[in-house]
């Protein structure tokens, strides 16, 4: 037989170990299989309840003088290592099971009376052999009599087989079980003890007596067992026979018995008859009953449905209603003001009514049915008429609004009085019209082109006929004489444009004319953006830059941005493009007034295009919004004139500049240097902020073509082109100091002329100075040059420089140095024509003189030393003294 895992001592160390901190100790332990299934009949677990391995270990623990006694379920980790799984106290166990459906006896189940869930059935344990169950077995059974002082209930198990068992086994069975009073100890179990056992645990005292009682009574024959089993079968046929006789006895009982049988079986036969009829019959009825409820259910649907569709049918008719005063409005009404109410309740009821027979708003199902195709139709025709009629009106109405107003001369201005226009009142009177022109748009929003050509045609005529009349008369009341254009002529008259006279009041009347009417302009547009149902941008008040806007016409504007219930504004819209082509429609030609005023005020002064540029300027900075497109093209195109103006002035004058070297020979301070200055004094104060670019632009212009002719004609002369050029520059920088000190372009010409003005300076001094002491000097240059390829020593034995020549050339040239010095000065006082220059180009002169003399006089003291000639000392002195 194969050694019994309960005798393994490995596995019980491990227990141990697993257990080790708990101060209990394993009496045995033995492998288990666990398993939660039924056995079936085959004997074989089920498929979903595989066993599982398990170690079982009987544990006792001695605690305060007590012994506890414990039953330990152990599992294998996933390394092979055991460890503890769940843990049973042995006093609370109440019944050992065997399962009987297994055959080979080996398993059974363990049940405890306090368990948690006792509708869940405990897990069953299989040993390998019966020999390992009886052992485990009997070693609970022994602790629960030993220690806990109760036996619990067995099942399934046969007694004398358990005490067969426990004889046939007599060998020492080690057990464990736990600190008692007198710490571990072993017990040995014999034959005898373990039969007594045996009884003990499974006969109960009642059982035990009644068999004492029964062996009794067999006392006399029982010295032997094979006598004494004849005599119990003697007995049994004795009282099998007796049994015989007494149902022989008792056949008339059993005969009314079995006819008693036989009537309730024939009622029974009968019972089931009608139960069977009556089956049939029910079957039937519930049959009935369910068809019954099925025509019953769709009856009610049906009529759920019915109700349903007389109700959509009802809303249909409703929205394929045309209202009688609708329809007479629409198709015959009038459009007086009076009127105007009724025709936009209907627009808006029309409106309604083709949008409610849209898919959106109307089931895809009804929007193919003949009656509504038919009264979308009506409605179209409705619309078609009441749009044509609209538009008819509303062309003759603008028509005739703008046709009135030009009849009527007191809108214009007039001779000797400016009128501003006034079209408060023709606003008012679209205005009636504007909730109307947005229904239409909505109804039909192609009708509005002829609508927005009409107006613009309409209110063009009158703008038009306004600015005309504003700009002749602004002409005509304006008084300013003529300056003429002839500034930078040197062959003009030197007082010609000292005494120019104001013409203020031109750029002062371009400003009126702008002031007046860009204002009105951009409200036109905005006006008519809103009006007109335009999706634009809102719009910034364009006057409130200048003041100028007339409260009538704030009033008027926000009524118009109350029409616009859209809620778009700010937002960019296709509009647009359509906007500013009505716009080009409707203040097409408008500028040609503006022009005429610029034109008239070129010819009074044409300097004031620097005024006229620098008012619309700042007019383009404040129109920035969408909707006054046209207001920005025409300011565009306005200064672009001024600009063009000018720029034709500035040709003008530089082509006078130009002429000047034409002439005959120039001496002294050309004609146009001085009249710069002047011409750049005025314009100065005639730029209005942001006119500093065009100026600065002309500035270049004349200064560039100026210095230009200026060496043309310096170079006509080479004799005095140097004399010239130093007068004119140093003319140029005495006339525009003050301006070039706070006009930076002129400061860089001022700076410019200064270098040309040194340039031409050193040269002609130093052609005065090699004049009188030509010889002297260019002894001087000849030893430089001969520096950079000789000693200084081998200098003095060249040919014409030896000590000799030196001596010859001092003598000639430094005897009577005085009246050289006299005549440098007489000969550059004859040159100059500008006499203030005199001082400051004689001490130049003296001092280049002076530095000259220097470096020879340091030459002949390096190449030819101990040669005496004049100190420097007594040179400066001399030059001092004259």
């Amino acid at each position: 037989m194969a050694k019994s895992s309960a005798d393994d001592e490995e596995l019980r160390r491990a227990c141990e170990a697993s257990i080790e901190g708990t101060k209990q100790k394993i009496v045995m332990s033995i492998r288990v299989a666990k398993s939660s299934g039924i056995w079936g009949k085959s004997g074989k677990l089920g498929r979903g309840n595989m066993a599982k391995p398990r170690v079982l270990g009987i544990s006792t623990k001695v605690k305060a003088k007590r012994t506890k006694a414990f039953l330990r379920v152990f599992k294998y980790s996933n390394g092979g290592v055991l460890e503890p799984a769940k843990l049973y106290k042995l006093k609370h166990l109440s019944k050992i099971e065997v399962v009987t459906n297994d055959p080979s006896g080996c398993t059974f189940m363990l049940g405890f009376d306090n368990l948690r869930n006792q509708s869940v059935a405990p897990p069953q344990w299989t040993m390998r052999n019966v020999d390992d169950r009886n052992r485990l077995l009997l070693c609970i059974l022994n602790i629960c009599k030993d220690v806990l002082g109760h036996l619990p209930k067995v099942v399934g198990i046969d007694v004398v087989e358990m005490a067969l068992w426990a004889k046939e086994n007599t060998q020492a069975v080690t057990k464990r079980q736990g600190d008692l009073e007198d710490g571990p100890y072993q017990v040995e179990v014999t034959e005898g003890d373990m039969k007594v056992t045996v009884e003990r645990e499974l006969v109960s005292q009642v059982e035990e007596e009644d068999m004492e009682a029964l062996l009794g009574t067999y006392v006399m024959g029982i010295g032997e067992a094979e006598a004494f089993s004849e005599r119990l079968k003697r007995e049994l046929q004795a009282l099998e026979a007796a049994n015989v006789h007494a149902i022989l006895e008792n056949e008339p009982m059993i005969h009314e018995v079995l006819q008693g049988l036989e009537v309730a079986t024939n009622c029974v036969d009968d019972m089931d008859q009608w139960l069977g009829i009556f089956n049939v019959k029910l079957r039937h009825m519930r049959e009935d009953i369910e068809s019954i409820e099925t025509r019953n259910n769709k009856l009610e649907m049906q009529s759920v449905n019915n109700k349903s569709l007389i109700e959509e049918l009802d809303k249909l008719l409703e929205r394929l209603r045309i209202p009688s005063e609708y329809a007479s409005c629409l198709t015959g009404g009038s459009f007086d003001e009076a009127r105007m109410h009724q025709n936009i309740e209907s627009c808006e009821w029309l409106a309604n009514a083709l949008r409610s027979l849209e898919v959106p708003k109307l089931d895809r199902t009804y929007a193919n049915m003949r009656s509504v195709r038919e009264k979308r139709a009506e409605l179209d025709k409705l619309k078609n008429t009441f749009v044509k009629r609209a538009t008819e009106f509303l062309r003759n109405y603008f028509a005739s609004l703008v046709d009135f107003m030009i009849t009527d001369k007191s809108y214009f201005s007039q001779r000797g009085q400016l009128k501003r226009p006034d079209h408060a009142d023709l606003r008012y009177k679209c205005r009636t019209y504007a909730r109307l022109l947005q229904h239409l748009k909505s109804l039909d929003k192609n009708c509005l082109g002829p609508l927005r050509k009409a107006y613009c045609s309409s209110l063009n005529l009158l703008l038009r006929r306004e600015a005309r009349e504003f700009a002749n008369e602004l002409r005509t009341s304006t008084k300013a004489s003529k300056n003429p254009t002839v500034w930078l002529d040197g062959s003009a008259a030197s007082n010609q444009n000292t005494n120019s006279a104001d013409t203020s009041t031109v750029s002062e009347a371009y400003a009126k004319m702008l002031t007046i009417f860009i204002p009105l302009l951009v409200d036109e547009s905005s006006f008519f953006a809103h009006f007109m149902c335009f999706e634009v941008p809102a719009l910034v008040p364009s006057g409130s830059s200048n003041g100028s806007r007339s409260a009538p016409n704030d009033d008027d504007d926000l009524g118009i941005m109350d029409i616009d219930d859209n809620g778009k504004a700010g937002k960019k819209t296709a509009d647009l493009e359509a906007l500013n082509e009505s716009l080009r429609d409707l203040l097409d030609g408008i500028q040609e007034d503006f022009y005429a005023v610029v034109d008239w005020a070129y010819k009074i002064d044409p300097l004031r295009c620097i005024s006229m540029h620098g008012i619309t300027e700042r007019y383009i900075s404040g129109q920035k919004a969408d909707a006054a497109g046209f207001v920005r093209i025409l300011l565009d195109d306005l200064e672009n004139r001024i600009s063009t103006q000018f720029s034709r002035f500035v040709d003008e004058a530089c082509h006078q500049i130009e002429r000047n070297e034409r002439n005959v020979r120039q001496v002294g301070v050309l004609s146009y240097i001085p009249r710069f200055a002047i011409l750049a004094t005025r314009m100065e104060q005639y730029i209005q902020g942001q006119s500093r670019d065009l100026v600065d632009q002309a500035y270049t212009k004349f200064v560039t073509i100026m210095f230009v002719t200026l060496d043309k004609i310096a170079q006509a002369d080479t004799k005095y082109t140097d004399i010239l050029l130093l007068e004119n520059y140093a003319a140029f920088q005495n006339s525009l100091y003050d301006l070039a000190n706070v006009v930076a372009t002129l400061a860089k010409f001022y700076h410019q002329a200064s270098e040309s003005y040194e340039q031409a300076c050193t040269r002609f001094i130093s052609t005065i100075i090699y004049y009188q002491f030509e010889r002297l000097f260019q002894f001087a240059r000849r030893i430089e040059d001969l520096m950079f390829t000789i000693t200084p020593e081998e200098i003095p034995f060249q040919l014409g420089l030896s000590k000799v020549d030196l001596r010859k050339v001092v003598k000639s040239s430094l005897s009577g140095v005085d009246k050289s010095i006299t005549a440098m000065y007489k000969k550059l006082q004859k040159n100059l024509t500008s006499e203030e220059l005199l001082p400051s180009l004689w001490d130049k002169c003296k001092k280049e003189f002076l530095d000259k003399y220097d470096s020879f006089a340091q030459l002949v003291a390096k190449i030819y030393p101990g040669e005496n000639i004049p100190d420097v000392s007594q040179m400066r002195d001399l030059l001092a003294s004259m």
